[in-house]
């Protein structure tokens, strides 16, 4: 079960510190889009994730979009906000998270994946040797899809220990 468990559980993205990244030696930081940064589908970050992408760029962090999201939807968010992106990042494939690492000239062991789902941010960043921090999404994706797998998180999380 190590593979669907992230390191780290925390509330929204902007609950992330630097002081904390930097205490475990984390350079760079690797974020999901929908439902870690903002709502599912919303071109819009939620309120005060540009002031963390802000604080955290101006205590030294590298940051960059990594999204299974078309690359349309994930340059515009990208630029919205100003960070670098790898759209189309197959993961749980480590593929998307290997590119983002090389192309901010880190190792993985120096990058947190920072997302919402077990499956794809979580299993991925575990898959790639990265530090995983999980978030809460910000709301219910109402597709018959996402129910379901929600639903196979909860069970997974069961026989998680803390």
């Amino acid at each position: 079960m190590a593979l669907f468990k992230p390191d780290m559980r925390i509330g929204k993205i902007i609950d992330i510190t630097p002081e904390r990244m930097r205490s475990l030696g984390i350079k760079a930081l690797l974020l999901d889009i929908d439902n870690t940064m903002t709502t599912h589908n919303n071109p819009l970050p939620a309120e005060g994730v540009q002031e963390w992408i802000d604080r955290m760029k101006s205590q030294g962090f590298l940051l960059m979009v990594v999204s299974n999201n078309n690359g349309q939807r994930v340059r515009k968010f990208s630029q919205l906000l100003g960070l670098e992106f790898e759209g189309a990042a197959k993961k749980p494939l480590p593929v998307g998270f290997r590119r983002a690492c090389k192309r901010l000239g880190i190792q993985p062991k120096e990058a947190a994946v920072v997302g919402d789902q077990i499956f794809t941010d979580i299993m991925g960043g575990n898959l790639l040797g990265a530090y995983t921090v999980m978030t809460e999404v910000y709301e219910p994706e109402p597709m018959v899809f996402f129910k379901v797998k929600r639903a196979c998180e909860r069970f997974v999380m069961k026989f998680w220990k803390d």
